[in-house]
């Protein structure tokens, strides 16, 4: 174990909250691994980098020395988390669970030490449990304590439905915490109230409580939503190489900071408060920043030669004189987030019609920050500039706004 000020400096690195903060300190006193708990509803067979948010605090858990638990929550993803939704979510079947889940397990470890990380599925104790005991645990909590929550409060008060499955959802993954005796639990600062709800049914059970860590939602490529796929502002983990890349470099200026704090392995603190001051300063270029950046997050999920070679493919499309540097940005509203790549293009007078940009797109003459697009669907966030080109010479830096009725 390193020294205790530096493991907590670590630990408490981008976190929105500890609670409590004491405790923690406490236990790493003791000198033995900590039990870190992150539970993972397998909704969404692919990963991106907001999921990866609480998958690199885990690693700097596993680098002290501590034991991480990655659990998949296999029955719980079948009640479907309520968390910030206005409506019933549509519970999951067996057979998307377990699709999902397998897909899950092959993408952590890209960022988790698989030799470090006890993987385990929290079916494991909820399909013994009888009738009997599922009773006895929802004795444990009040309605009025779970209309403390403010999605459920907001949805009460608006006579929207709360079934009452959904109320089994903060106990189910608050007795996880039970059967696995964490001792840390991360968590977005969204599950704060199922993350207590652990500590409150330890102590019930006579274990000690857990320490509560939340890290906050990473925002999306337009500097503002949650990233999400639903609204184009993401990076998927599984992206080739050259997208990675170059969606990374496409972030604002203020943006890389808040992305360099929640997913940077490689700049330290100290590191990180240096280069804010050499910006300042006009001493670093925030565009050789983004490359540092960009080609780390890339080396993790593809390895260092694709790293290079992105690195190489960006110098010589973009910085190598192959695109103007006085291209004027033009600001396009549109109807809908996540606008089609073929509309854009249209809309940017790159093209004369969305068939031509379908044409194009077939023809592989279609570059969205220097990477050529493949899949006519490709969607472009809100609030995001991007460099779009068409053949050799037609050149066009874009930012999509909501449309002004």
């Amino acid at each position: 174990m390193t020294d205790l000020q530096d493991a907590l400096d670590l630990i408490s690195r981008g976190a929105e909250e500890l609670i409590k903060f004491e405790e923690l300190e406490s236990r790493l006193r003791l000198g033995r691994p900590l039990r870190i708990k992150a539970g993972f509803d397998p909704t969404a067979p692919d990963l991106h980098l907001g999921h990866t948010v609480l998958l690199n605090k885990m690693r700097q858990f596993q680098d002290l020395g501590h034991q991480v638990i990655f659990l998949i929550g296999d029955f719980t993803g079948m009640i479907g988390d309520p968390t910030g939704k206005n409506a019933t979510r549509k519970p999951m079947t067996v057979e998307d669970v377990q699709r999902n889940a397998e897909t899950y397990s092959e993408q952590v470890f890209k960022v988790l030490d698989k030799e470090k990380t006890e993987l385990r599925f929290n079916m494991e104790w909820f399909s013994t449990m009888s009738a009997l005991d599922i009773t006895r645990l929802a004795g444990q909590l009040t309605v009025a304590r779970m209309l403390e929550r403010d999605d459920f409060a907001k949805r009460f008060a608006a006579h929207q439905p709360i079934s009452i499955h959904e109320f089994l959802y903060p106990l189910a993954q608050g007795y996880d915490s039970v059967a696995l005796r964490s001792d840390v639990e991360l968590g977005g600062t969204d599950q704060k109230f199922n993350l207590l709800m652990g500590r409150a049914l330890q102590e019930h059970f006579g274990q000690k409580p857990q320490i509560v860590l939340t890290m906050p939602l990473l925002e999306g490529l337009d500097g503002v939503n949650k990233m999400s796929k639903s609204l184009g502002n993401y990076i998927g983990i599984n992206e080739p190489p050259k997208q990675i890349f170059g969606k990374t470099m496409s972030i604002s200026d203020d943006l890389m900071w808040r992305y360099f704090e929640l997913l940077s392995f490689r700049m330290s603190v100290t590191e990180l408060r240096s280069a804010r001051e050499g910006v300042l300063r006009g001493e670093i270029n925030p565009r050789d920043l983004k490359v540092r950046l960009a080609a780390e997050l890339v080396a993790r999920f593809h390895g260092e030669s694709a790293a290079q070679s992105a690195i190489d493919y960006w110098n010589e499309t973009v910085r190598g004189g192959a695109v103007p540097q006085d291209i004027a940005l033009k600001e396009l509203h549109v109807h809908l987030v996540g606008e089609g790549i073929a509309a854009v293009l249209k809309a940017a007078g790159l093209v004369p019609s969305t068939s031509e940009a379908v044409r194009k797109i077939n023809e592989r003459a279609v570059r969205v920050d220097g990477v050529v697009v493949e899949d006519r669907s490709l969607a472009l966030a809100h609030g995001v500039e991007h460099l779009l080109q068409v053949g050799k010479r037609s050149f066009c830096r874009v930012r999509l706004l909501p449309h002004q009725d």
